[in-house]
């Protein structure tokens, strides 16, 4: 266990306070383990929560920790768990992305909230990122435990997405590759794999980006990562389309985190979410690309997180 002397998030006015951040691991769907790291802050008696995860491919060192810490100074109980097949998180085949069997494992995480001494199972919030802010939607959605959710710069539509990020002249290899990776498996081979971020053009990779390749490359000292995806991932990825669950997700208030220039999830896509989600709800744009909400503009990104948390979780009769 880890203790850490912080100071609260910016608007959220506190004084400094310990936070212990424990590992944890709890049963996911099927025969998998999946586990990640408990903040619990000082002082007695029960807590509201939070559960996070984080996008396409990434980890929990991938800067969530960050997030975590600032929700945790703001009075909260924060789990953060690895997806199956990523980072201490069992699960095979390794770097492998099913967007179903996330969002059921997620399930399973607010399941293992509601048994913390430390947390009042009526006041549990959801926070994801990227295709785990897409993931909050559709959770938010379908399990009424959920009281309050933030869905930042979430993948809306796999398939706009596809379209915008391939270009005409390769889509036709493009989707190709992915039909011929399905037709390997089915004849027994193992799922083909790619490289996540690359800004090199010979070798395939999810994203081309710079912001992405300095995202996915951060140094994340002793954590289990690898700069590499299954391809039937990018297949999963593209006929995932969690922006249709937007409307259903009232009367949990809603807060989407959106970036104003964000080419990997497309910022028109989000904003035409936003609009069809119903009351309560508020937006948040933050200037920058898709990653920036995690470094560059994090004091933003958290702070409206916060806020909201706050505003629509703790404030909530236990």
């Amino acid at each position: 266990m880890q203790t850490i002397l912080c100071a609260y998030a910016p608007n959220v006015k506190r004084d400094h306070m310990m936070i212990s951040r424990t590992d944890i691991a709890f049963p996911g769907e099927g025969d998998v383990t999946l586990r990640g790291w408990l903040y619990v802050p000082s002082g007695e008696g029960v807590h509201p929560a939070i559960s996070m995860c984080h996008g396409f491919a990434a980890v929990k060192e991938h800067r969530l920790d960050r997030f975590a810490t600032a929700f945790a100074e703001a009075g909260f109980v924060v789990l953060v768990h690895d997806h199956r097949n990523f980072g201490s998180s069992d699960g095979t085949p390794r770097h492998d992305i099913d967007p179903w069997a996330q969002i059921a494992d997620w399930r399973r995480a607010i399941s293992f909230l509601e048994t913390r001494p430390e947390v009042d199972a009526s006041r549990i919030g959801i926070w994801g990122s990227s295709f785990s802010g897409g993931h909050a939607l559709v959770l938010a959605a379908t399990d009424r435990r959920v009281k309050c959710v933030v869905s930042q710069v979430p993948t809306i539509s796999g398939f706009e997405q596809t379209r915008r990020r391939v270009s005409p002249d390769a889509m036709q290899a493009f989707l190709a590759s992915l039909t011929d990776d399905l037709r390997d498996q089915h004849r027994g081979a193992p799922p083909r794999a790619q490289a996540i971020a690359s800004a090199d053009l010979s070798e395939p990779a999810a994203y081309r980006a710079p912001e992405a390749v300095a995202f996915y490359l951060l140094d994340l000292g002793d954590a289990s990562w690898q700069n590499t995806v299954t391809l039937r991932s990018t297949f999963a990825a593209r006929i995932y389309e969690p922006g249709a669950w937007v409307s259903r997700i009232s009367p949990t208030p809603l807060l989407m985190v959106i970036a104003n220039d964000d080419r990997v999830t497309m910022t028109d896509l989000e904003l035409e979410a936003y609009e069809r989600a119903l009351e309560p709800k508020r937006l948040t744009l933050v200037p920058g690309n898709h990653f920036d909400p995690y470094d560059a503009q994090f004091a933003l990104a958290s702070s409206a997180a916060s806020r909201w948390f706050v505003e629509h979780l703790a404030a909530l009769n236990g």
